[in-house]
C-alpha cells in the first residue's frame, strides 16, 4: 500500500510513518517545514518528503491519505485553502483517513496494545513501560512522541506487544475524538488527568468523558491501571469500568512507593518487591514508575523484574537533559509546557540539589516560553507564579502571546524577567548567571535553539 502522510513531521506522524515503513508500506509525506532532525531521519528510511501542502500531490495517487490533525479547512486572508491537497483530496473523492485511525487498523490490531493516558507524564511512562517489557525479553513494539535514550528511536514493530502513549488530544478535523479511542487497549494506564487543551476542551469534565470512552474500549479481561490519590481519576472510574483495575501511588494503591524519588522502594500490597535506585528526579517520576510498574504485571512481568529494569532506564531526551555546561553552569532541555509540569520538573530538581551539601545553595533560572495553545490562549497565566515557586530567577519569552504576561508574572516581583525575543532572553539570562547555577529551558518547541544561543554566550561570559 501506498501512503502520503499529511503532516509527516509531527512526532506521531513521523512515528506512524517509520511503522508503515517498517510493515512495508511506501511511505510518502508532506509538511510546512520539512527540516532535520525529523526529515533527515524520515529520508534515511527512504520516504521522500515533500515541502507544503499543494494541491499538485493528488498526483502521486497513493492509496491512502493520512491526515495528520495539523490540516484543517481553514482559508487564508484572500480566502484561499490553507491546505489545498485536503481540498483536492476531498474534491476527487480520493481515499483518507486520520492516523490513529490508520494506526489501529495496519498495526495496532492483533496486538496486545498497552496504552498510556494522562496529562502529564505519558512520553516517559510510555518509555518505561516499553523498556521494562524489552528488559524482560518481550521485544514490544512502541510508539512514542519523544525518543527513549535506551532504544535510540520513537517508533519500532513488536511481535505481539505494542506500548503506545496515549493522546486526548483530538484525532483529526473531521473525527474530534480523542486519538486513544482509536488504540482498542488491553492494558490502559490512567495516569493523571487535569484541565489542559483549552483549545479543544472547555472544562476539566469533558476531559474525564474522553477517558471514560477510553475505559470502555478496554475488554472485561483487560486491565485499568490507576492512579490513587487522583480524584480526576476516580471520578472516571465511576462512571463504569469494566475490566480488572489496579491501583497506584498514595497508601490506598496496590503498588506504592516508600522513600525519596531517586532512591526508594516498591511496596506490593504493603509488602516490598523491589528498590529503584536511578538519577531521575521528581516525585511525578516516582508515579511513572509505579505507573508502568502496575501496568507491566498485567503481562506477566513481577514488579520485583520492573524495578530491576527501571535501574537502568535512561530517560526520554528532553527530559531534563543536559544541553551542557558552560562557564560552571549547568543547562538543560525540557518539554514541561503546563503549568503543573512546570512546577514538578523544577521541584524536583530542587529536591535534588538540596539533597547534596555541594549543590544545597545551587540557584535554579527557568526559562520557558508558553508556546501550547492551552497557554497562548492565556488559560492559565495565572498559575504561573506558583509552578516557578522553586525557580530564583524566571525569564519569560513573550513573543506570540495575546496577554498580559507581566501583569500575570507580577507576584514574582524582581524575579521575573520578560523578553519578546531569544536573544534578548539569552541576554538578560546570560548577565545574571553565574557559577554553580542551573538553567531550565521549558517548551514544547524548538525555543529558537535557546540552549546553544546560551552555552555559547556563559561561554563568552567566562574568558571575560
Amino acid at each position: 500500500m501506498h501512503i502520503h502522510i499529511l503532516g509527516i513531521c509531527g512526532t506521531f506522524m513521523g512515528g506512524l510513518a517509520a511503522l508503515a515503513r517498517e510493515a512495508g508500506h511506501k511511505v510518502t509525506g508532506c509538511d510546512a517545514g520539512v527540516y532535520p532532525p525529523m526529515s533527515d531521519q524520515l529520508r534515511a528510511l527512504g520516504i521522500d518528503l515533500v515541502e507544503g501542502f499543494d494541491a499538485d500531490q493528488i498526483a502521486l495517487q497513493a492509496d491512502m491519505y493520512v491526515v495528520g490533525n495539523v490540516v484543517s479547512r481553514a482559508r487564508l486572508a484572500d480566502g484561499t485553502p490553507k491546505y489545498p491537497l485536503m481540498e483536492a483530496i476531498l474534491d476527487a473523492g480520493a481515499p483518507y483517513t486520520s492516523g490513529p485511525q490508520w494506526l489501529s487498523e495496519h498495526i495496532l490490531q492483533g496486538r496486545h496494545v498497552l496504552a498510556v493516558a494522562g496529562t502529564h507524564g505519558k512520553t516517559t511512562t510510555t518509555s518505561m513501560l516499553a523498556w521494562i517489557l524489552e528488559h524482560a525479553g518481550l521485544q514490544p513494539g512502541f510508539l512514542v512522541g519523544g525518543v527513549p535514550l535506551n532504544f535510540g528511536v520513537s517508533a519500532r514493530l513488536g511481535p505481539k506487544y505494542f506500548v503506545i502513549e496515549a493522546d486526548e488530544y483530538d484525532t483529526a478535523f473531521f473525527d474530534k475524538r480523542s486519538k486513544f479511542v482509536h488504540y482498542r487497549p488491553r492494558t490502559a494506564v490512567l495516569n493523571n488527568l487535569e484541565f489542559d487543551h483549552a483549545d479543544i476542551f472547555d472544562s476539566l469534565a469533558s476531559i474525564e468523558k474522553q477517558f471514560h470512552h477510553l475505559v470502555r474500549t478496554v475488554p472485561a479481561s483487560g486491565h485499568v491501571v490507576y492512579n490513587a490519590i487522583e480524584e480526576s481519576i476516580q471520578r472516571v472510574l465511576h462512571m463504569g469500568c469494566w475490566s480488572g483495575q489496579n491501583g497506584f501511588g498514595g497508601v490506598t494503591g496496590d503498588v506504592s512507593a516508600q522513600g525519596d524519588p531517586g532512591n526508594f522502594s516498591v511496596l506490593l500490597r504493603g509488602n516490598k518487591v523491589g528498590e529503584i535506585q536511578w538519577s531521575l528526579s521528581g516525585e511525578h517520576n516516582q508515579m511513572n514508575a509505579l505507573a508502568a510498574i502496575a501496568a507491566a504485571q498485567h503481562v506477566g512481568i513481577s514488579a520485583g523484574n520492573a524495578c530491576a529494569a527501571l535501574e537502568s532506564f535512561q530517560n526520554v531526551k528532553r527530559r531534563m537533559e543536559v544541553s551542557g555546561t558552560a562557564g560552571g553552569v549547568t543547562v538543560y532541555d525540557d518539554f514541561a509546557h503546563h503549568p503543573t509540569a512546570i512546577r514538578l520538573t523544577l521541584d524536583g530538581l530542587r529536591k535534588q540539589l538540596d539533597a547534596k551539601s555541594s549543590t544545597r545553595d545551587a540557584r535554579i533560572l527557568a526559562a520557558f516560553e508558553p508556546r501550547s495553545n492551552t497557554m497562548k490562549l492565556g488559560t492559565m497565566k495565572q498559575q504561573l507564579p506558583w509552578s516557578l515557586e522553586a525557580a530564583d530567577l524566571a525569564f519569560c519569552h513573550t513573543a506570540g502571546l495575546d496577554w498580559d504576561a507581566g501583569q500575570a508574572l507580577a507576584p514574582m516581583g524582581s524575579r521575573a524577567q520578560l523578553a519578546g525575543s531569544v536573544d534578548t532572553l539569552v541576554a538578560q539570562i546570560s548577565a545574571q548567571a553565574r557559577a554553580g547555577d542551573h538553567i531550565v529551558c521549558m517548551s514544547n518547541g524548538g525555543f529558537g535553539g535557546v540552549h546553544a544561543k546560551l552555552l555559547s554566550a556563559l561561554a563568552q561570559e567566562a574568558t571575560v
